[in-house]
């Protein structure tokens, strides 16, 4: 089994392109509540959440720079970490559910509205692609558990074990005690969402996860339900979820916030509303993290969350860089 270190090395050097280490390797810096931003016209910008964005942000950039939309970086970006054995909470190596399964959870949304979408899909590694292809081969927006397995086989998706003997290690250890309790900003990794702006101004966004460690069998989060786990509207902006998905699919805060955006709220405004909204009508949501990140068609952007801790990535001309963003609890 390869290490962290290793893995992003290799992904890093292989798809990095035109951004240098010391780019690539910036550190978290803080940010604003306004977001100071000059939006430079036919920039490409992606913008993704948790510190792996940034690997994720070097491929989707390098597809940018190949030619590729910006639905093509949203899904390549994405891929990094579905990959990455070490990242215990998307693809490969996810903590698995509470009875020893891996079940993954996607989807893709482009400018002009097409979307697709898998949840509880077992033994694929890039759910995301599935996603896609449900988007772009079937008349449907979702396909769940075998029927989506069944149909990414179909399409010659490779069958395989997502349970790492590391994952298995460390669910054999909770089976002691079973205690159940989501944590906030755990490893800092969580779902991740990529938001991205290509050069003739189309939108996209992606998400994909492997929902809560030691979930209940069957449980599927916000991250594959469009209006929540993200929202794209190519006439607005797009907009992706990370967090306790149960918090976020009562408010389908994805499509609020682009509504906002379509009112006229900056991304900024919009992202800090949604974040309002949630705590006005979710019980105890002090006890979860929830966070989102926003950019609207003329590539202003933004970010909040509940908690402290959340970070987002942002890949723009020749920097990639990590971001601290603010929070509507302080402490």
């Amino acid at each position: 089994m390869i290490s962290r270190r290793k893995f992003l090395g290799r992904s890093l050097i292989g798809s990095l392109g035109m951004l240098t280490a010391s780019q690539t390797a910036c550190q978290p810096t803080p940010l604003e509540t306004s977001v100071p931003v000059s939006p430079i016209a036919g920039e490409p910008i992606v913008i993704s959440t948790w510190d792996h964005g940034i690997p994720a942000n070097a491929a989707a950039w390098q597809r940018l720079q190949q030619g590729g939309s910006a639905l093509d970086a949203v899904e390549a970006g994405v891929m990094v970490v579905e990959a990455d054995p070490n990242t215990t909470t998307v693809g490969y190596g996810s903590t698995p559910d509470r009875d020893g399964h891996v079940t993954l959870d996607a989807c893709i949304m482009d400018h002009d509205g097409n979307c697709g979408s898998v949840c509880f899909i077992e033994h694929i590694m890039h759910p995301i692609s599935v996603a896609r292809k449900v988007m772009e081969d079937t008349p449907h927006v979702m396909l769940a558990g075998e029927g989506a397995l069944q149909f990414a086989l179909s399409a010659g998706f490779e069958k395989m074990d997502l349970l790492t003997p590391e994952a298995k290690e460390r669910w054999e250890k909770w089976l002691v005690e079973k205690q159940y309790k989501p944590l906030i900003n755990i490893e800092n990794h969580d779902t991740i969402g990529m938001i991205a702006i290509d050069g003739k101004g189309h939108l996209a966004a992606s998400c994909t996860t492997s929902g809560l460690g030691y979930k209940m069998r069957g449980r599927v989060g916000d991250s594959p339900v469009i209006g929540a786990g993200l929202y794209c509207d190519g006439e607005v902006g797009a907009v992706v979820a990370t967090g306790l998905g149960e918090m976020i699919l009562k408010t389908l805060g994805s499509f609020l916030i682009v509504e906002l955006m379509r009112q006229g709220a900056s991304p900024q405004e919009a992202c800090e509303e949604g974040i309002r909204r949630l705590a006005k009508k979710v019980k105890n949501y002090e006890e979860a993290q929830a966070a989102f990140i926003a950019i609207d068609k003329n590539r202003a952007f933004g970010a909040y969350a509940i908690h402290p801790g959340f970070s987002y990535a942002i890949a723009r001309g020749t920097e990639n860089q990590l971001i601290r963003c603010d929070s509507l609890l302080k402490n």
